[in-house]
């Protein structure tokens, strides 16, 4: 069989900010605080993939908002790509209590 598909690496252009938006990130989803995140995104109205709209509330913190903002489109491409990785990768147990929150209705 031929080799698996690999993503090419994209360069960070931006990587302090990048860093900063990515560790908001990685906190909001860390095992002991994604249950407190989620309630968040559900008494906000939102649902968890929309990445866009829950950084507007602010609700992964101001430094990740300022800090999405002054990224360039492939940094924000690569975060975004990154926080929706972090969503599918919460733990099922956990997904089922806010089912609210991961519907595509």
């Amino acid at each position: 069989m031929g080799n698996m598909f690999q993503q090419a690496a994209i360069p960070v252009e931006n990587p302090a900010v990048f860093e900063t938006v990515k560790a908001a990130i990685e906190a909001a989803f860390a095992t002991p605080s994604v249950g407190k995140f989620l309630q968040r995104v559900e008494k906000a109205k939102l649902r968890v993939r929309h990445f866009e709209k829950i950084l507007e509330q602010g609700l992964l913190g101001d430094a990740a908002k300022t800090g999405y903002a002054q990224l360039g489109d492939s940094d924000r491409g690569q975060i975004r790509e990154m926080y929706l990785r972090a969503v599918e990768q919460v733990a099922l147990e956990v997904r089922g209590k806010f089912l609210k929150v991961y519907a595509y209705y």
